[in-house]
């Protein structure tokens, strides 16, 4: 199992500690580095920074919002950044939600599996250096009775392939995942209910006529040091992620339309995620917080010593993830590249390296 780190956010205040983040991430020996985009600063901007800012980690979107780019676009972005970095890319999509896709983009959240499967399909011709022609219910390439003819892209990405992976939630989009993508962005994944998600993604390979061997399980887990394994101890590292996880579960979205919500249902918390939302949508944010049980934090989070964090890499790795994205918490800089050297430590009691 590898370890990657996700830089979250530009532009919130700890950007030059993030290029130290990705460096020190590099120096470790983690495989990828990962930049997001929501409606603030974009990650491909951010990923070229970075890849001139390190030498070996790749470089990875998580994620390129599918309603912000044309897929020819994508595809042009992905081409030129895996340029830049020699080879180093990795490509990330998801379709985002309804309320940054049609307030943000003004682009309607209909269909969401058929626009990105069409979305994929075009992406991997483009890459493959093919003339595009496609006639879709989202796209037209080229636009008929008109100027337009199919291009192919004029460069050439340094691999002929570039890893694509898919940030999926529900079962459907799960499935499709599996079908046809190189890999899984998960989120609040524990690896004791890992068939939650991974049983829709095997669903799909088997689809598509593949197994799971060479596809990457990829989900992100946010990762704070503790001083013991104490109970306190224990307690104030989890609070680190608590608002965290009461953004997403009580924030994101609507109350009809939150997706993360969805997955704290599916996980058994459902009046929890319910009392969540209904705090976090009132205004009321650190009640919001105080309701998030300490054991979705904990089974959804790495949190404790050295040694408890290392079974824990065990228990990823033994329920099929391949790598493992790390989101250091804390409010400084010692404190995020101290939970980066000892992940990298855990990896190495858990044999895992």
């Amino acid at each position: 199992m590898r370890l990657g780190i996700n830089l979250g956010y530009w532009g919130l205040g700890n950007d030059a500690d993030n290029i130290a983040v990705a460096q020190e991430a590099d120096r470790l020996g983690f495989a990828v580095c990962w930049a997001a985009e929501a409606y603030g600063s974009d990650a491909a901007t951010v990923l070229a920074y970075v890849a001139a800012k390190t030498e070996r980690i790749d470089v990875g979107s998580a994620i390129f919002q599918i309603p912000a780019r044309t897929p020819t676009m994508t595809a042009m972005t992905a081409a030129t950044l895996d340029t830049l970095s020699g080879g180093r890319f990795r490509l990330g999509l998801g379709v985002s939600g309804p309320q940054v896709s049609e307030g943000w983009y003004g682009v309607k959240f209909d269909k969401p599996l058929a626009r990105t499967r069409e979305y994929v399909e075009i992406i991997r011709k483009a890459m493959a250096r093919e003339r595009v022609s496609h006639d879709g219910a989202n796209w037209t390439l080229p636009l008929p009775g008109g100027p337009g003819k199919p291009l192919k892209l004029t460069i050439h990405p340094v691999r002929e392939h570039i890893p694509l992976y898919i940030a999926a939630i529900g079962p459907k989009n799960l499935e499709l995942t599996g079908e046809i993508a190189d890999g899984w962005l998960g989120i609040f994944f524990a690896p004791e209910q890992a068939e939650l998600s991974l049983a829709s993604v095997r669903a799909g390979r088997e689809k598509a006529g593949r197994t799971m061997e060479g596809f990457d399980v990829a989900p992100n887990v946010p990762i704070a040091v503790a001083a013991s394994d104490g109970e306190a101890d224990l307690a104030a590292a989890a609070d680190i992620f608590r608002h965290y996880t009461a953004l997403y579960v009580g924030g994101m979205g609507s109350k009809e339309q939150n997706f993360y919500n969805r997955i704290a249902c599916r996980m058994g918390y459902e009046e929890a995620a319910e009392e969540i939302q209904k705090l976090y949508l009132s205004g009321d944010k650190a009640a919001a917080a105080a309701a998030v049980p300490q054991q979705l934090i904990d089974s959804t989070t790495l949190v404790g010593t050295r040694e408890r964090i290392a079974d824990r890499l065990r228990s990823y790795a033994d329920a099929g993830v391949t790598t493992l994205n790390l989101s250091p918490g804390g409010f400084s800089l010692d404190e995020r590249i101290t939970a980066l050297r000892t992940a990298a430590e855990a990896v190495e009691l858990a044999g895992l390296a």
